[in-house]
């Protein structure tokens, strides 16, 4: 016990991951209750209540059980709770309340949430945790209002209310669980509807750094840009620039194919909402089941990207794909650094985000032989876009995405136990949870001479 409490103590990341283990069980536990499902649904089973919680909690969004017609009230409840603590983080939240509580943190407490937040741990954390709150607050709230009034008169008052609530939070967090069984399908035409969410999906996903970045620069509304962090000029150009990969190649693959029965009007729509939720959050107007093959490829490359750091998304992240590719143009260039906006990106910076991208990609590849190995003897595996549909769901998860076929609820328990480690890691990150689990010391490096190998 004292060197588990010591591992925990030294390493924030560690904390991290005992906290969403605790929590994921505690709602795994609670949603198979009786209270938590429709009198009339049979019963949630350990491990579907594991995986709800897992993806609640992790603000996945894939589903195994009908959130809107095999929950109840309660158990929607306990689903809207998980998504919030993990939207946040768990430490973020406790962390805040020991500031409000105590009057005092301590350094420990600090160090995790300059983690979690981005943060230097020297500054003011108390300043940095009532801006997050307050932009958390100010969303939601936001989104809350204009759900109601775009949706106010289509059923009555009290369900209208819950469900503004729960998506304007779903959506904030990322999380992408909705309270219909066709997610927002019904809701394609919806523009206010659309918008809103997508508004609250980008403000969640930017990263809170950005946010916090972007409030202060605009105090002062001159050279706004020039003024601007490296980290924020990153994530604004590349979250436009995905946005408009996004929409554009779903467009271009779907304009006559899934999107061929709408109006021109709610096919631009849907191409927007596409782009947006498919890189973080799991929301969806059009059946992924029905969608091209390349459709699909396309949309697993955007929900490995994912959103921001520090943020309510996964992926391995819009600035590690922007410092990747700053990197490579510069060395294609023959140039020894990776300069962009008279800044230099460090080396240490290019090497992280190389060692995130490639540990992003072999957990993916082992994830997706593990779920075809053990769905091997699924009669679900003879569909004809099998291999396809198992990557999508491996990337979906891994990424916290929340996108799906439709083959989530047919896997078998072991199937659901690989998603569940793929969710729970992704929402960590695979860095942070390599950290987590590692050990204590650093072992030794010794420096040699150099030797260049070949590359390309």
């Amino acid at each position: 016990m004292p060197q588990l409490t010591g591992s925990l103590t030294s390493y924030p990341a560690r904390v991290s991951f005992v906290a969403y283990v605790v929590t994921i069980l505690v709602g795994g536990g609670l949603l198979p209750l009786p209270i938590a499902r429709q009198a009339d649904r049979p019963p949630i089973s350990l491990v579907d209540g594991l995986f709800t919680a897992t993806s609640a909690c992790c603000v996945t969004g894939l589903t195994v059980r009908s959130t809107a017609g095999d929950f109840s009230p309660f158990g929607q409840g306990v689903i809207l709770t998980l998504i919030q603590l993990g939207g946040l983080g768990i430490m973020t939240i406790t962390t805040l309340a020991a500031f409000h509580l105590g009057g005092q943190a301590t350094l420990r407490q600090r160090a995790v949430v300059a983690d979690t937040l981005g943060v230097k741990s020297g500054r003011d954390l108390r300043w940095v945790g009532r801006t997050v709150l307050a932009t958390v607050i100010v969303a939601e709230a936001t989104g809350f209002l204009l759900l109601l009034a775009s949706s106010w008169g289509t059923a009555p008052a009290p369900e209208v209310a819950w469900r503004s609530l729960f998506h304007s939070v779903s959506a904030f967090c990322n999380a992408g669980f909705a309270l219909h069984d066709a997610n927002l399908m019904p809701d394609a035409a919806n523009v206010a509807l659309n918008l809103v969410i997508c508004g609250l999906i980008i403000v969640g996903g930017i990263g809170f750094p950005v946010i916090i970045d972007v409030t202060q620069r605009l105090r002062r509304p001159r050279d706004v840009w020039q003024r601007l962090s490296i980290q924020s000029k990153l994530m604004l150009i590349g979250t436009a620039g995905l946005l408009a990969l996004g929409a554009v190649s779903f467009w271009a693959l779907e304009w006559d194919e899934a999107l061929a029965e709408q109006p021109v009007g709610t096919r631009i729509l849907m191409g927007l909402f596409h782009s947006t939720t498919c890189r973080t959050a799991g929301f969806n107007t059009v059946d992924y089941g029905t969608l091209a093959s390349s459709t699909l490829f396309l949309t697993v490359i955007l929900m490995a990207v994912g959103a921001g750091p520090c943020s309510t998304a996964g992926g391995f992240k819009v600035s590690t794909l922007m410092t990747l590719l700053v990197s490579s143009w510069s060395s294609f260039r023959g140039l020894p650094r990776a300069n962009i906006f008279r800044r230099t990106i460090p080396a240490t910076a290019v090497r992280r985000a190389t060692a995130t991208a490639l540990l992003f990609g072999a957990v993916a590849t082992v994830a997706l032989v593990a779920l075809l190995v053990v769905e091997s003897r699924n009669p679900t595996s003879d569909r004809p876009r099998w291999f396809l549909e198992s990557l999508f769901e491996c990337i979906s998860a891994l990424a916290t995405v929340g996108l799906s076929t439709g083959i989530t609820p047919l896997l078998s328990d072991p199937g659901k136990i690989v998603l569940i480690v793929l969710m729970l890691g992704g929402r960590l990150g695979p860095i942070s949870a390599a950290v987590a689990l590692s050990r204590q010391r650093t072992p030794y490096q010794p420096e040699y001479l150099e030797e260049e190998p070949l590359v390309g």
